[in-house]
């Protein structure tokens, strides 16, 4: 059975959000960094590294969502080791408004602190 494809519009409002999240003036110190992998979606916060001239930037991730289809998803949490948890805030399997609504209030401070 093929997997079926990623909601495009879906994706570019999670893009979007993630561009109104960093100001302007910032963009040379934080990217967000939104990629796409079979039925999985991740989001990435990177910095330049402090101590090297290399241009290397560090990357840490902040959500992942996963398609379960039908326009639903399910979010993620990720954490300083690079593993993903089930967001226990908001139930599995939402639209992507109201993945992108809860990203944007982050009421545990668990995405962006």
């Amino acid at each position: 059975m093929a997997t079926a494809p990623l909601p495009d519009l879906d994706i570019e409002k999670l893009q979007q959000a993630c561009r109104r999240r960093v100001p302007e003036q910032l963009k040379d110190e934080i990217r967000l960094e939104v990629t796409a992998r079979g039925k999985r979606v991740s989001i990435h916060e990177q910095r330049p590294v402090w101590h090297a001239a290399s241009g290397d930037w560090t990357s840490m991730p902040i959500a992942q969502l996963r398609y379960e289809g039908h326009g639903l998803w399910t979010l993620y949490a990720g954490d300083s080791n690079g593993k993903w948890h089930q967001y226990s805030d908001l139930e599995p399997r939402q639209p992507i408004d109201i993945i992108v609504d809860e990203l944007d209030t982050d009421p545990t401070g668990v995405f962006w602190g």
